[in-house]
This record gives structure tokens, C-alpha cells and sequence, in this order.
């Protein structure tokens, strides 16, 4: 590996661990430089999945106290998301690059219309103090579909799952937030054991992209205080139709 080439990993780390903290959409980044940085497809959507993980973790700690109110309806919704992660990356793994790398120009638009219509898919406030009820069973399936994708391809998932949970759970932004992080961590984990045993793992950008991503979710806390998030999630969506086209012009 090349000293340019690595600092353009950490670089894309620190870009979306700061731009995750802002409004989201960081996986955009780092998928983004994996791929231009000529690693295949396949490893890319594993490699930046492993990457992400320490973000999920830390921001639902950051929501315990939140979640300790509904963990029972969670649970739940955690053992469905770990079988739709599984069956998701299952299939990512049956395919071939090739095959994937068609996919990739599509999934990427409706990555990005997903996270483009964001701020319109948040859950409404309930009211205040009211206890949030997950764990239904219509929320339960949603879940299962929800995380089906999650574990396939990455990119947008946290504004799905913020959307759907919106719809079919009960409770604030916020609980439902902190339920999103939580779901997050179970789909990214259950995806990763299962990239790991098919060996698609680069684990070399894997250890230059983390300290990045640390680094700016650190700092994209002291940004998001600053930067309008208006234009953190235009330059996002400016990437993710960028890597479109680049994607529909090379396949």
C-alpha cells in the first residue's frame, strides 16, 4: 500500500465518521474510496461495513438510557434483524462482483433518494414523556425487510430503518433514534461474521479507515454545532450520484 493511498483511507474515514455525526450518510464515503482505491465491490460493502461498527457502538451508548425503557420490544426486533442481516449478506455473498457491480449504480440512487428525503422520513414527535412500545408485529416484519438490506448493502440504512420504525412503532424521535443505533449494531455484526467467513474482508484498509472514522466522529460533534447540515447532506448526496455514474460509466 502507498503512502497517498493510505492517508486517502484515513481521510475518507475522518470524512465519515465527522459527516455521520453531521446529518448521516458517511458509508457513501468510505464505500466510495474503497472502490476508487480499486478494491472490488464485494470487499468494499464488507470493508466499510467493519469500518462503520465502533460509530454504532458508541452512539447507543450514548442512547442507553433510552433504551433500558424498551428493551424487552428491542430484543425483538434484534433477533429479526439479525435474520434479515443474515439472509442479506448471505445473498451479497452468493454473487459474483461482477453481478454486484451492476447492482451497485442502482442501489446507490436509491441510496441516495432515500437519504435526499430524509428530513421528510422523520418519525413525528409523540408526546412528551410518553413511553416508547416497540416490537409490534407489523414493526417486526418492516424490520425484517428493513434489515434484509441492511446486511446486502449498507448505504442508507439508518434513514430506512428511522423511517419505517417511525411508522410502525410508538415513541419520540429520539427513543426511536436510539432504537435505530441499536438494530444498526446487530445488522452491521451479524453482516460482518458473515463477511469475515467468506473471506472478503480488507483488513489492511480496514486498520488505516477505523482510527479515521474515531477521529471524525469526535470532531464531527464539535461541526454539527457549526456546520448547517443543509450542505453536509448536499455535498453526501453530491457522492452518492457521483459514484453512480462513475459506477454506470465503468460497467
Amino acid at each position: 500500500m502507498t503512502l497517498l493511498l493510505a492517508c486517502l483511507l484515513f481521510l475518507s474515514g475522518f470524512a465519515s465518521g465527522a459527516i455521520n455525526a453531521v446529518a448521516g450518510g458517511g458509508t457513501f464515503i468510505t464505500f466510495g474510496a474503497l472502490t476508487l482505491a480499486g478494491i472490488p465491490p464485494i470487499s468494499a460493502n464488507a470493508t466499510s461495513s467493519i469500518a462503520q461498527f465502533p460509530g454504532y457502538v458508541t452512539s447507543t451508548l450514548a442512547y442507553w438510557s433510552d433504551i433500558r425503557h424498551m428493551w424487552r420490544g428491542a430484543l425483538a426486533l434484534c433477533a429479526v434483524s439479525a435474520a434479515g442481516a443474515l439472509v442479506g449478506a448471505v445473498i451479497l455473498l452468493a454473487l459474483d462482483n461482477p453481478s454486484f457491480k451492476a447492482m451497485v449504480p442502482w442501489l446507490l440512487i436509491a441510496a441516495t433518494a432515500l437519504f435526499a428525503a430524509g428530513p421528510w422520513l422523520k418519525p413525528k414527535p409523540r408526546a412528551p414523556g410518553e413511553e416508547a412500545k416497540v416490537g409490534s408485529l407489523p414493526g417486526r416484519i418492516v424490520q425484517f425487510c428493513t434489515a434484509i438490506y441492511g446486511g446486502f448493502f449498507g448505504a442508507g440504512m439508518g434513514v430506512m430503518m428511522l423511517a419505517t420504525l417511525g411508522l410502525t412503532e410508538s415513541g419520540d424521535y429520539h427513543r426511536l433514534n436510539a432504537l435505530k443505533n441499536m438494530l444498526a449494531i446487530v445488522i452491521a455484526a451479524v453482516a460482518i461474521v458473515v463477511f469475515v467467513s467468506g473471506g472478503v474482508v480488507a483488513w489492511l484498509e480496514v486498520a488505516f479507515m477505523v482510527p479515521g472514522v474515531a477521529l471524525g466522529g469526535y470532531a464531527g460533534v464539535w461541526a454539527a454545532k457549526r456546520v448547517p447540515q443543509a450542505i453536509v447532506r448536499a455535498l453526501v448526496i453530491a457522492i452518492g450520484l457521483f459514484l453512480a455514474g462513475y459506477y454506470f460509466w465503468v460497467g
